[in-house]
């Protein structure tokens, strides 16, 4: 057979990674994003602060985005199968041993520290797999690898509701716990990388545009030598701390406004399902706009939003429109920086390049619900809380209109590489 029809087969479908991401995303979004529905039962079972259960969420989205690096390098090296079940393992075990809590310890080790490492070690690799399977349409895979995350916490919010309201709050860890670990388990079966040489039928590489580098992509130490890299990761941080303020705490405030549990839970529903949705279609924007605009449009309407968001919980579907135009635009950046970090850096180190950028988000999940909790408990409402989180995320609209794709030049007959602001 010809060297050229070799290289278009493949040993499974390139649909099924996509699958499997679906599935990973998926289990952590259950995870990471309908937290906000425990903040009551968690506060009436034991007395403690908005801020105290804050801390949970924050410690497992700190672990999580920190794992995730070291998890991208090895998935690199390794290949995503291995290390996706190994963390689904351990997802399932820290999410199931939280059901067990009677002290604020026994809640930061089993959720925050455990639950966020098996989550960790599930969520980067199937971003860095997909792509490769897809590299004619790299953000729309991007965004199928993520979608799961606003699957997940659609799910996860009247589900979680409804039984916390039939069978207690114990049992959405144990029985969701044992349900997210078989989740992962089978995503890691279909995370397989494709041949060496193989490429979609049909498909020609992109040239390389007139006057543009011929270097190849960026390794990792290359990457983290630009100033574009850093400017990227404050960016990130900025919008993910708006975003997560509103995650950790919107069910709380539809409560605290006079809404039913179940109407403050379909608010997180909402939000969900705009944030699953968004991230598959903003990959098709971006695979033909690019991401500046796409950039600059979500993150202003979001600065809005936030504004928006504390007047609009005395009433239900204010709420619900609010929390929507709010995980449409959070969604969104999940597939707008991944498919940055790929189109400036290359797909060679994406899962080392991103797993650190993705840090970003992780810092921004310790600080953001904790100061949202901690403002709450001081002033006595949400105003001052997504009022920050509106001034964060202008922070992203600003860095937006100056960030530019690095620009290299050979030193030392091409041996030698460096950015152009170094």
């Amino acid at each position: 057979m010809a060297e050229a029809e070799k290289t278009h087969l493949a040993p499974t479908p390139r649909w099924l990674p996509l699958l499997g991401g679906m599935f990973s995303s998926t289990t952590c979004g259950l995870l990471l994003y309908a937290w906000s529905v425990f903040i009551k039962p968690l506060n009436q079972t034991f007395g403690w602060s908005r801020a105290e259960i804050a801390m949970a969420y924050g410690i497992c989205i700190l672990i999580f985005a920190l794992v995730s690096y070291p998890a991208g390098r090895l998935s690199d090296r390794y290949g995503a199968r291995i290390i996706v079940f190994l963390g689904g393992i351990i997802l399932g075990i820290g999410f199931f041993l939280a059901g067990f809590t009677d002290s604020k310890a026994w809640l930061y080790v089993s959720y925050g520290v455990i639950a966020g490492i098996g989550g960790g070690m599930i969520y980067l690799p199937p971003i860095a797999t997909a792509p490769k399977w897809w590299p004619d349409r790299r953000a729309f895979a991007t965004g199928c690898a993520v979608v799961g995350l606003g699957l997940g916490s659609f799910v996860m919010g009247p589900l979680a509701t409804a039984m916390i309201e039939t069978l207690g709050w114990r049992y959405v860890f144990w029985y969701v716990g044992i349900a997210m670990g078989i989740m992962a388990i089978l995503s890691s079966l279909t995370l397989g990388n494709p041949p060496k040489g193989w490429s979609p039928r049909g498909w020609d590489p992109p040239k390389p545009h007139a006057g543009g580098s011929t270097l190849g992509d960026y390794t990792f130490a290359e990457s983290i030598r630009t100033i574009q890299f850093w400017l990227l990761y404050i960016s990130y941080f900025s919008a993910s701390f708006g975003g997560l303020v509103v995650i950790g705490h919107i069910a709380g405030h539809g409560l605290d406004s006079g809404l039913t549990a179940m109407q403050a839970g379909w608010a997180v529903s909402a939000l969900a399902g705009c944030n699953a949705v968004t991230r598959i279609v903003t990959g098709l924007f971006v695979d033909r706009l690019g991401t500046r605009a796409l950039f600059l449009s979500y993150f202003g309407i979001q600065a809005g939003a936030l504004l928006l968001l504390y007047p609009a919980g005395s009433n239900y579907w204010q709420l619900w429109m609010a929390a929507a135009v709010i995980g449409w635009n959070y969604g969104g950046i999940f597939t707008l920086f991944p498919a940055t970090c790929l189109a400036f850096f290359g797909g060679k180190s994406q899962g080392t390049n991103y797993g650190l950028l993705f840090t970003a988000f992780g810092l921004a999940g310790f600080a953001g619900p904790y100061a949202g909790g901690f403002l709450k408990d001081v002033t006595g409402t949400y105003f001052v809380p997504f009022a920050l989180s509106a001034g964060m995320v202008s922070i992203s609209v600003f860095l937006s209109l100056i960030i530019k794709p690095p620009v290299r030049t050979a030193l030392q007959g091409g041996s030698d590489r460096r950015d152009k602001f170094f």
